[in-house]
Order: structure tokens, then sequence, then C-alpha cells
């Protein structure tokens, strides 16, 4: 991939306030890698595939995901659904849907709980494996 001289995204980006200050280190020390990236990221934003509020849509379920965590992100994606006239009932039903990300741990924490509870009572390191875990 060769960076786009001809209309460098990274400089639209900080003339336009999307250009997010964390990026500068790695624009400092690769920025044909990071033209490239951001030219990559954005495509469901300019390609017309999916609406813009579709886009702001899974946007905010990118960034309240318990995996990513984004509140700066999250804010600035919540403010531009509303103003594409995504409601406020419709961007919570996303926030909910996005939390079953970290059901995950629930499923793997489980099984791994049970497990280890009736290995303790086994062992009589514990006496039961219900009730009050203190």
């Amino acid at each position: 991939m060769t960076r786009h001289d001809d209309d460098p995204l990274v400089d639209r980006m900080k003339t336009d306030g999307r250009w997010n200050e964390l990026w500068n280190g790695i624009e400092e020390l690769d920025p044909t890698w990071t033209e490239d990236y951001l030219r990559t990221v954005l495509e469901p934003y300019e390609s017309g595939v999916l609406s813009p509020r579709e886009v702001q849509m899974l946007c905010i379920a990118v960034d309240a995901a318990c995996t990513h965590l984004y509140a700066p992100g999250l804010r600035r994606h919540i403010r531009a659904a509303l103003a594409l006239g995504v409601t406020p009932r419709e961007i919570l039903e996303v926030l909910k849907l996005a939390t079953t990300v970290g059901i995950h741990a629930l499923n793997m924490g489980m099984p791994i709980l049970v497990e280890e509870s009736a290995a303790a009572v086994e062992d009589g390191s514990t006496t039961s494996t219900q009730g009050d875990p203190r």
C-alpha cells in the first residue's frame, strides 16, 4: 500500500476535527501505515454500503463493548447518531446488545466455578458450593 499524497486522509481528519491525538506517535513513526489503516477503517463511513445511521450505531456498539470501552469515541458517536435522528431508545438497544460481548466471561467462568467448588468440597477445603462466598 502506498500513501495517498493527492488526498491525505490524515490531513483532512486533522482539519475537520476527527483526528485523535493518541494517533500522533503512530503517524510520526509510520505515516504511510497510518494513512492506509485509516483509509481502511473509514471505508464503511465513505462507501455508502451502510447508512450513516447504521455506521454510527455500529460504532456505538464497538466503543461500548467491554473489549474496547472508549468513552470519547462513544460520546462522539452517540452525538452523531442523535444528530442523524437515531432515538435514545434505539441507542439503548445497541448498548444492551453490546453488553452481551461480556457474557463470555460468565460462560467461561461459571463452569470453572462449579468444577472448582465441587473439588473444594471433595477435598474438604470448603463445606458448601452454595451460599455466601465470604
